[in-house]
This record gives structure tokens, C-alpha cells and sequence, in this order.
């Protein structure tokens, strides 16, 4: 309802308000710039990825308005359609040939593009009419509404900014959204989780273009005249400035900042030769001051609702570990090589459904790339790797999460910015059981329970103790209902107490018969929860047996302890 009546007065004061031409242009250059900017928001500040190209986009969706009604003399909104269809495909191919890049290499293809867009704008004269641009743009016309004055497409303007920050808000908590902030904050978990990382970066990068073609169409209309050097490498830099300082994950930041790039350097005109130098000053300040823009900064003074209530927790529910006996997981000469080095070196391996197996060694034995192999982190570099009977050798992250591995890390992969709560229910967005958002909800709240942390769902899991995040990992692999849980010691790091209460739940998981691949250097806590232990070394698999067998193997004291000479006293 707020944001209702938001929309409604601003609309209203957009057409009824006296304003004089030059404010009204700034008006519409600032709606029309905020749609822009909330495109950045999606892909810069909920999915992570730089993109230095947004006024290209914003040209394309211009370009595709103009030429649409002057040129093949489409009705206003069918060609503002257009536009911004033609920046998404081109957000679709841009994105899909260098999202796999990231970082710094994907903020350079972007730049490239946009100075590419730029020239082919100045010089194909025969279609984008060249350096003079295009002119005499109509604006439309809808029934009674005159949207050919200035203050109704300012009142138009407004709406759709409105509809967009709605949908951008919306996108947020949805959960593609999460999957997004999911990729931001740890792509690699992400993908163990069940995260389509690639796909998901695609769509933001799609609906960053789409909305930045959206505001282009708009504001060529509210000009009626473009012209290729409105859409340059330099535009790119102030929407990009215009999101980090109203607050790039955030959805009114895109407003703030853009009505700030804006409006300020018009609030300061009557310094007069001074008013540059304040107003780069006054940038400077809020970059240095506020990290998070202007409206992160006030955001973190509100704290989030808890998005559970304890009465309606119900029990876990293990549905994958239901079936017992028989082999679950069956590696067969299993090799990874990195170059010379063999890392993991033909190793078999046996795990039988609802037991904990245990896979121990010296450091730099070769586990942890174990766990990556399975879990789809490396390829092997050759050896069979099947679940259940069906073999998923090579299988990416997101497809072996599907097929029901779940897995935590050595060095904890939280989604730090996020809550403990909305962590869990990522990981609850692949259990089969859950196919609607009520029962991905009431799984995430169960899974919390189970490692009991129910009662700090709703805190930012950055601000937990190491402790209790490695309860949070737990909780968010078990959300997913794994057939087979993958732990990469996960009594690192805890004190003796936490130790101890991990034994229990362990026992606990054990319990419901599902199936724990365990690597653990604590070798009192890998006697008390295992079934089977088995020992690399080398990256070769030594012994594998009970854990009373293989502990006193002479092969296992050697590798722990080194070889025990002849004549040693007793």
C-alpha cells in the first residue's frame, strides 16, 4: 500500500505541479536514468557480475524506439517494446559468450562493447542516420490521455519507473533473486547447493539489458532527439556511479543515486566556477563514508522480520535416506592429475547406504580433491564415479546436487550477506519434495531446527560465531534431502564442546540412515561416528576397513607416524 500511494503522488505532482521546461527535462532524464540504474541493480548488485556497458544497452533500447516509429512507423509502445526486446537478446549474447570469464576480463568485453555500439552508431549512416541522430521522435498517444505533453509523459515515465523498482524489489526475496545473491556472495557454493551459476548470471545480465533498453525507449521519447554521442563509454560510468552511491543492492538506490548525479550538479549552480569541485567532493565523500550507498546505509539501521516462527517448525524429514543396504556410491580407479602432480591417483571406494565412511589421510593426501571430484568441482581425470547405480562421472555441480549429493567445506562457503535463514532455504530449492515456495519454507525452518539454530534464523550469518556457521552449512546441505552428505572437516576450527555436540548429531543423521562421506583429522571423533574408515595417502587409497582394522593397520601408523625403525626400543 506504501508504495502505492508513493506512485499515486508522484504521479500527481507530476501533472499538476508548475514546472518549467528545463526542470521537466531533468525530471524525465532522471525517471528515465533510474530504470537504467535498476538494471544495474540486478546484475551488479544482486548477481555480482561488472558490467561497464549499461549505456549501451540504454542506446540500443533509444535506437529501437526511434527508428520503430519513425522508420517502420510502429504505434509508440510496440516499438518501446521492441527496443528493449533487442537490448535483452543482446544482453543474452553478450552475457552468454563472457559471463564465463568474470572479474576484471568481463568488465573489459563490456567496455569493448560499448565502444563498438558507439562506432557502428556514428558510422552506419544508412540506418542509425550517423553523428546527426534521429529527430522529430512522436510520443504516443493512448485513448483520451494526451501523452504528447510533457508533464503526462513525465507522469508516464514515473509509472513505469515505478513498475520496474516493484519488480526489481520483488526479484529480490524471489528465488531467483537468492539464487543471484547466492552467485554474488560464493559462486562455488552456489553451485554445490544446486545453483544453475551460469544460467543464473545469463538472466541477470538479460534483465539488466532489458530494463536499461526499457529506460533508453522512454527517454527517447521524452527528448524526441538522439544522437550516438548520448550513449557513450562515459554515460556507462555515470549510471555505474549513480548505482554504487545510491546503494547498488538496493532497489530505491537506483532512484537516489541517479535523482543525486543529477539534481546536485543543479542544486550547486550558484557556486559558479566552484560548484565542479564541490560536487566531485561531495561524491568523493559519500563513496569513502557510505561503502554501501546512501540507502545501505540506512538500511542496516532496519532490522529484517524473522521469516519463521518456531510453532511452525516441523520435524525433518529424510525421504532420499529412507532405503538401506547395498552400495549408494561405487568409485572406480577415480585419477585426477594437475599436470605431473597426481593428486588423486586410481583410487576404488565403496560407501553402503545409511553408513558413515570416513576418508582420512596425512594433509595433501589427496581427500579434499576427492570430495571435488565428487561433488563436480574438478573433472576427473579418469575412473567412474556412480550413484545409485547410475554413473555421474564429470557431472557439473548444480547436476550432481540434483542427482542428491549434498556437501559442506573445509573452509566454511556461507552466503555471508544473506541471513542464516535464507542460506537454508537456498539449499532447500533442490529437494524434490519442495516444489512450491510454503514447502521450501516449512524444509529450510525443519533443517534449522534439526542443527538448532532455529532461533537465529533471522541473523546475518556473517555476524555468527564460527560455530554456529558450521551448523548453518550443515542445516543448508540438509535442506536439499541428500542421498549422500559429503562433510570436508567439519570439526575444524570448533572447540571441544562444539566438538562433542557435533558427535551427536552426526549420530543423529547416522540415525536416520543417511549416507556421510566424512573426511576428519580428529581421529577420536572419526572412532565414535564411523562405520568404515578408508586412507589415502599419496593420493592412493592404503587401507579400507572397520575402524578398529584400519587404525592399527601398519600402513596407516606409517603414514601418520612415519616408518618405525628395526631397532627402536620398545
Amino acid at each position: 500500500m506504501i508504495w502505492l500511494a508513493a506512485l499515486i503522488v508522484a504521479m500527481g505532482c507530476a501533472l499538476v505541479l508548475p514546472v518549467n521546461g528545463y526542470l521537466m527535462n531533468l525530471l524525465m532524464q532522471a525517471s528515465t536514468y533510474a530504470i537504467a540504474v535498476l538494471g544495474m541493480t540486478v546484475v551488479l548488485g544482486y548477481a555480482g557480475q561488472i558490467n561497464i556497458a549499461q549505456a549501451a544497452f540504454f542506446g540500443i533500447g533509444a535506437y529501437g524506439l526511434a527508428l520503430g516509429t519513425t522508420a517502420l512507423g510502429l504505434p509508440f509502445f510496440v516499438a518501446l517494446v521492441f527496443g528493449a526486446v533487442i537490448a535483452l537478446l543482446f544482453g543474452i549474447v553478450l552475457g552468454g559468450s563472457t559471463l564465463k570469464l568474470g572479474g576484471h576480463y568481463l568488465a573489459m568485453v563490456t567496455i569493448s562493447f560499448q565502444e563498438i555500439l558507439t562506432l557502428v552508431l556514428t558510422n552506419w549512416i544508412s540506418v542509425s542516420r550517423g553523428p546527426d541522430g534521429i529527430s522529430n521522435i512522436p510520443r504516443p498517444h493512448l485513448g483520451f490521455l494526451a501523452l504528447d505533453l510533457a508533464p503526462h509523459y513525465l507522469a508516464l515515465c514515473v509509472f513505469v519507473l515505478f513498475l520496474a523498482a516493484g519488480l526489481v524489489i520483488w526479484l529480490k526475496s524471489s528465488r531467483l533473486g537468492l539464487s543471484m545473491q547466492a552467485v554474488r556472495d560464493n559462486e562455488l557454493a552456489a553451485g554445490v547447493v544446486g545453483i544453475d551459476t551460469y544460467r543464473v548470471k545469463i538472466i541477470a545480465f538479460a534483465a539488466s539489458a532489458a530494463l536499461a533498453g526499457l529506460g533508453g525507449g522512454l527517454f527517447a521519447g521524452a527528448f524526441r532527439y538522439i544522437s550516438p554521442d548520448q550513449f557513450s563509454f562515459d554515460d556507462s560510468v555515470v549510471l555505474l556511479t549513480m548505482a554504487l552511491l545510491g546503494g547498488v543492492d538496493v532497489a530505491i538506490g537506483a532512484v537516489i543515486g541517479t535523482a543525486l548525479l543529477i539534481l546536485l550538479p543543479e542544486w550547486l549552480r550558484f557556486l559558479k566556477q566552484f560548484y565542479l569541485a564541490v560536487y566531485g567532493l561531495a561524491v568523493i565523500l559519500i563513496m569513502v563514508f557510505m561503502p554501501q550507498g546512501i540507502s545501505g546505509y540506512f538500511v542496516r539501521f532496519f532490522r529484517r522480520v524473522p521469516p519463521m516462527q518456531e510453532g511452525a517448525i516441523t520435524p525433518l524429514v529424510f525421504g532420499a535416506a529412507g532405503s538401506t543396504g547395498g552400495m549408494l556410491l561405487e568409485v572406480s580407479g577415480l585419477a585426477k592429475h594437475f599436470g605431473g602432480l597426481r593428486a588423486v591417483d586410481d583410487i576404488d571406494l565403496a560407501v553402503e547406504r545409511g553408513s558413515v565412511h570416513a576418508l582420512i589421510g596425512p594433509n595433501g593426501s589427496g581427500k579434499t580433491t576427492t570430495l571435488n571430484l565428487l561433488s563436480g568441482i574438478y573433472r576427473p581425470t579418469s575412473g567412474s564415479i556412480r550413484l545409485g547405480g547410475r554413473d555421474v562421472a564429470g557431472f557439473a555441480p548444480h547436476l550432481l546436487a540434483a542427482a542428491g549429493i549434498g556437501r559442506t567445506f573445509q573452509n566454511i562457503r556461507l552466503f555471508h550477506s544473506l541471513t542464516a535463514f535464507e542460506n537454508v532455504l537456498i539449499g532447500s530449492f533442490r529437494d524434490a519434495g519442495s516444489r512450491d515456495a510454503e514447502s521450501r519454507r516449512a524444509r529450510a525452518a525443519a533443517a534449522l531446527d534439526f542443527v538448532g539454530m532455529a532461533e537465529r534464523a533471522h541473523v546475518t550469518v556473517a555476524s555468527l560465531p564460527y560455530g554456529h556457521q558450521r551448523l548453518i552449512e550443515i542445516a543448508r546441505a540438509l535442506a536439499a534431502n541428500p542421498t549422500l552428505l559429503l562433510l570436508d572437516e567439519p570439526a575444524a576450527g570448533l572447540n571441544l564442546t562444539e566438538k562433542q555436540n557435533l558427535v551427536a548429531l552426526l549420530r543423529r543423521l547416522r540415525g536416520h540412515g543417511l549416507t556421510i562421506l566424512l573426511i576428519e583429522h580428529d581421529m577420536d571423533l572419526v572412532e565414535q561416528v564411523s562405520d568404515r574408515i578408508a586412507v589415502l595417502n599419496f593420493g592412493r587409497r592404503i587401507a579400507d576397513g572397520t575402524p578398529g582394522e584400519v587404525l592399527r593397520h601398519p600402513d596407516v601408523v606409517a603414514a601418520y607416524l612415519g616408518e618405525v625403525a628395526e631397532n627402536a626400543p620398545a
